[in-house]
């Protein structure tokens, strides 16, 4: 999913052979638009670049920070996280379906831009697309002449944000997938995404990759042959986006593309933080990264970075803001602001940007729950960067590059101003640089921020204070890059402080210092790795009737996600198993909740299900049935509804799993009808 930096600065033309081999047109990618941005040129006597170095547009893509991912779709329709292709485009069919009210929403909460899932895994195509029939023209809404992907983009330049797109490689519905015949198709609406609807910031391509699927009815299993990156030939996709939308950043594409994954679909990304990886296989680099990594190395270097790795591929930190999943699920409930605030810290205070989801209902609209947390979550945002204390404070260094020049002088650390720095001499790479503010003030969080455009230099830096006329350390921090937002320990009242460069690959190039305080009343805690569990109908009277021998199935209804059921003892039960509940008394259920092991292995993990209830514990309903999609990436808690009705009794089967061949739940609940 990573590109090298040559390839990057390069606005490659299409290959006709390459497109003979995969049965595309030579004259498909025909229409051009204006050319990569460029960077500004840097002061006369400016450090050289030190490693690899963003693209501008990389560049303006990191000064984003924070932008909307909006899942719409069949999906939203049918309760799946991931259709499996046979759906009808009958279902699309939202009435009061309002892209301005949306985008103004976006807007409204501080966000920079918004990516529409145009196409997810069931293939279902929002835009009036030609290259399949499965798509909105089939669809009753707007008679068929629709175009969800047009009133998205004609939004968002009304509003003044910017505009992107996700168009997953996989599609379960097409009956060529996994052969020559989809590829034509692919690259045709990679085309109609990036030529028709104005400029893209930024283009999602998923990492979920064959499988199961429809396939036009064949009902099979299918993959991609040779790999993905060689059945899609990213590269040679990369090229023509770059020739139709250079300065659009393409997150995924194998190795090609220009931005990574956090590591976790929390939102959440690894501290040290670097925007480097490794070339060719970015989850390992044999010289900076044990050989003997584990499963879950992938996640760690996607979340991390590798230091001094040779290609610039910053991350992304994703997450719904719903805890329902990526679509609009019926009674799932928003992050709390205060939560929020500790994603926003985690991803965006270490260097990442924030994609974070909202999904219009069946309507077309935003949950209001969902728009009232995303406007908490923007209001104490407002309140943490109201007032930059050591914004036009005066700073003083020993060591300034060429003696006291102007250009890299300790005063563009407090000029508001990211295209200014503070750097030393080549050799330097220790330093430190006193600011005095204009009088004592209070604060308990501080921002760091690099010149990129010449490299990620810094490894380790600490924030003294002077407090009663001694220096104290009170932060330290490791890696900056674009910036690490740190919360001190303790509230500071100081008027002078000291930044002390400690550790760095090359002299260090700092452009911003900035000192905060938190918005009163705010608590952070450090965010719990286990998934929130939706408050449903009480525990208390429940009973395991029946579960295999030797499993301990009430460990999935105890209420603790630290805990699990699982039918791996001695040996392995292979799925299907089952657990059956008594409630103790009838209730009309509307859903069922499931929360996935979260001991961070996948061995077991639940992926296909049947939900059967009943009234005496003989006769039984199937209610549902179908597949938990993304759990390997996201294995949060799972909302699945279904026609509301009476019943005390309930059967949880596990028919598949991810790894391994049993099955496993942290915590299985079930929610009322109203």
């Amino acid at each position: 999913m990573f590109s090298r930096v040559k390839k990057i600065l390069s606005v490659a033309t299409a290959c006709a052979s390459v497109f003979a081999l995969s049965g595309v047109p030579a004259g498909l990618f025909a229409k051009t638009v204006p050319g990569m941005l460029e960077s500004p040129k840097q002061p006369a006597g400016a450090p050289k670049p030190h490693g690899a170095t963003p693209t501008e547009p990389q560049v303006q893509w990191q000064r984003m920070e924070y932008y909307a991912f909006t899942h719409f779709g069949l999906n939203t329709f049918t309760g799946r996280e991931w259709g499996y292709g046979d759906e009808s485009p009958e279902l699309f069919n939202p009435t009061k379906f309002d892209a301005d009210a949306i985008v103004k929403a976006f807007k409204d909460g501080g966000m920079t831009g918004m990516i529409y899932t145009a196409k997810h895994h069931d293939g279902w195509c929002s835009w009036q697309t030609k290259t399949t029939g499965h798509s909105i023209r089939k669809s009753p809404w707007k008679k068929g002449k629709g175009d969800i992907v047009r009133e998205f983009a004609d939004a968002c330049k009304k509003h003044g944000i910017k505009f992107g797109t996700y168009l997953s490689p996989w599609d379960r519905n097409h009956p060529e997938y996994g052969r020559d015949g989809y590829i034509k198709a692919y690259y045709g609406q990679i085309e109609e995404l990036l030529t028709n609807y104005g400029d893209v910031f930024e283009i999602w391509f998923d990492g979920a990759n064959g499988g199961d699927g429809y396939y036009g009815g064949a009902r099979e299993r299918r993959n991609t042959p040779g790999g993905a990156d060689k059945y899609y030939n990213f590269e040679q996709i990369v090229k023509n986006i770059r020739k139709m939308q250079p300065n659009c950043v393409i997150w995924g594409a194998s190795h090609y593309g220009d931005a990574r994954w956090g590591g976790s679909e929390r939102g959440h990304v690894g501290y040290p933080h670097w925007h480097t990886v490794g070339s060719q296989n970015p989850e390992h680099t044999p010289s900076k990264h044990p050989e003997t990594c584990n499963d879950n190395c992938r996640h760690i270097v996607s979340a991390h970075g590798i230091p001094g790795g040779d290609r610039w591929v910053p991350a992304e930190g994703d997450t719904p803001i719903n805890h329902g999943g990526w679509f609009w699920r019926q009674g799932g409930q928003p992050k709390s602001p205060e939560q929020l605030m500790q994603v926003w810290f985690d991803c965006v205070g270490r260097g990442a940007n924030l994609i974070l989801n909202l999904a219009p209902d069946k309507t077309g609209r935003l949950d209001p729950a969902d728009v009232k947390a995303l406007m908490g979550f923007k209001k104490l945002r407002d309140a943490l960067y109201k007032k930059d204390f050591a914004l036009g404070a005066k700073a003083a260094a020993k060591t300034v590059r060429r003696g006291n020049t102007k250009s890299f002088g300790p005063q563009n650390l407090v000029d508001g101003d990211l295209d200014s720095y503070w750097a030393t001499n080549d050799k330097t790479i220790k330093a430190e640089a006193v600011i005095t503010l204009p009088k004592k003030a209070t604060f308990d969080v501080v921002r760091v921020r690099e010149e990129i455009r010449l490299g990620q230099r810094v490894a380790a830096w600490a924030l003294d204070a002077e407090i009663d006329g001694e220096w104290k350390e009170v932060v330290v921090g490791q890696t900056i890059g674009v910036q690490t937002m740190l919360v001190l320990p303790e509230k500071v009242t100081a008027q002078r402080v000291r930044l002390r460069i400690t550790d760095a690959e090359a002299c260090p190039c700092i452009s911003e210092l900035s000192l905060f305080k938190l918005p009163e009343g705010l608590n952070l805690k450090k965010a719990s790795n286990v998934s929130t569990l939706t408050a449903g109908v009480p525990k208390t009277k429940w009973k395991i009737v029946s579960a295999p021998a030797g499993t301990n199935a009430k460990a999935a209804i105890d209420g603790n996600a630290a805990t699990f059921w699982h039918t791996h003892m001695k040996q392995e039960l292979r799925p299907p198993q089952s657990f059956v509940v008594d409630m103790g008394e009838a209730r009309k259920l509307r859903a069922f909740t499931y929360l996935p092991r979260q001991d961070g292995t996948t061995n077991g993990m639940t992926d296909r299900y049947v939900f059967e209830i009943s009234l005496d514990g003989k006769s039984w309903k199937k209610v549902a049935e179908g597949e938990f999609g993304n759990l390997r990436a996201n294995p949060i808690e799972q909302t699945i509804s279904f026609t509301p009705e009476k019943a005390r009794y309930f059967r949880f089967t596990g028919t598949h799993a991810l790894d391994k061949n049993h099955v496993s739940a942290a915590e299985i609940g079930v929610l009322e009808a109203k």
